[in-house]
């Protein structure tokens, strides 16, 4: 994900440009992140999941978010491909 986000920056941002010789290079990743002022992705990402499981912890037990952060399967699931649980209607 910090990959993906410096490489998004970078474009945002563009070349740095030395107005004396014309060259132009790519921004390091210590001057996009000076640039963009903005708290590191993970935590972002953190802060954002543990909000959810807040929200969820919140809702009744008969919920089904609520009832997928806590449970556990019952049983286990056959091996191979699923078989057809549906009849075909034309």
């Amino acid at each position: 994900m910090r990959v993906f986000e410096n490489r998004v920056l970078s474009r945002i941002f563009g070349p740095k440009r030395d107005w004396i010789t014309g060259d132009s290079r790519k921004l390091h990743n210590a001057e996009l992140n000076d640039l963009y002022s903005s708290s590191n992705i993970f935590l972002v990402v953190k802060s954002r999941r543990m909000r959810w499981v807040g929200h969820i912890a919140y809702m009744w037990e008969r919920k089904g978010a609520y009832r997928v952060l806590l449970g556990k399967p019952m049983e286990k699931r056959p091996l191979g491909r699923p078989r057809h649980r549906w009849e075909y209607k034309y």
